[in-house]
């Protein structure tokens, strides 16, 4: 198939190269430089998104915020420009719900599909094309995609229609967000009360607590790897989707709300870019202790 590729950042990169390893003709642009390994596999350079358009049947787009997605589909150069009528669009991007569903009518509006499907899984399930997909859209375009999502995911699943796939991504961040928060909060209250952080995860894995949370990013809390697989800069961004969607609907979300507030510290602090394991740092702070 022709498929498009913008945005190849730590998540975009892997995903996009194993559909080209997969055998399928894929056009390429992001807004840094075009990774060299993904050009020497044979995916072909385009100046803009427009270009990706017009060589492609399919394009997806996998990139960091609402306003992101709405200049690569409608500015200046942006896919719609090369848009023809049957055509695909697969945003993989976590971004606002109610903006999804305005971005999906324009799209449907040039005569083209249109599927929401953000991710879960970071960079190592990026990697290992092991990535949860969640999508909102019709049925017959998820059916006519979804060969190519197990190339890039294990657990896919299509939620309901336009939007919904963007709703299920905030539900998820919520969940990972405050389970982040839960297994800081032990370590730090166990470290600081004299136990071996290392051997007090090593046995909560056995019990109810163990968790895939518990698992990775407990383990960079203790070895202190907070090289970004997923920056607190973008779980920000996604819990605010959360807190004003929260506003909208009349819900009150007091735990995200405080988990928030954590990475808002640990952004005010110059950590914005570390991964989203690094809450802890914000109770270390508060604590004047450190995990290890």
């Amino acid at each position: 198939m022709k498929l498009g590729f913008i945005g190849l950042g730590i998540m975009g990169t892997p995903m996009a190269g194993h559909l080209r390893a997969a055998g399928h003709d894929l056009y390429v642009t992001t807004r840094s430089k075009l990774p060299q390994a993904l050009l020497d596999a044979g995916a072909v350079a385009c100046k803009n998104a427009a270009e990706v358009a017009r060589q492609a049947d399919i394009v997806f787009t996998m990139v960091p915020d609402t306003p992101d997605v709405e200049a690569v589909l409608f500015g200046k150069d942006g896919v719609a420009e090369g848009l023809t009528s049957g055509k695909t669009v697969v945003d993989m991007s976590s971004i606002s719900p109610i903006e999804t569903k305005a971005f999906a009518k324009r799209i449907n509006g040039m005569g083209c599909d249109y599927l929401d499907a953000p991710v879960s899984g970071g960079e190592v399930g990026a990697k290992a094309a092991s990535l949860t997909i969640m999508v909102g859209g019709p049925e017959a375009t998820f059916a006519k995609v979804k060969p190519l999502f197990e190339l890039m995911g294990k657990n896919i699943t299509l939620v309901g229609g336009n939007g919904d796939g963007q709703t299920t991504k905030v539900a998820n961040q919520i969940i990972v967000a405050l389970n982040i928060a839960a297994v800081g909060e032990a370590l730090v209250f166990a470290s600081k009360a004299g136990a071996d952080p290392a051997k007090v995860r090593q046995a909560l894995m056995g019990g109810f607590a163990a968790s895939r949370i518990l698992e990775v990013h407990g383990e960079r809390m203790i070895k202190r790897t907070f090289n970004p697989g997923f920056r607190i800069g973008l779980h920000q961004k996604d819990l605010s989707l959360a807190l004003a969607g929260a506003r909208a609907l009349g819900v009150s979300l007091p735990q995200t709300a405080g988990a928030a507030q954590l990475m808002q510290a640990c952004a005010a602090n110059g950590m914005a870019e570390l991964d989203h394991s690094a809450l802890v740092r914000a109770l270390e702070l508060m604590a004047k202790h450190d995990v290890a």
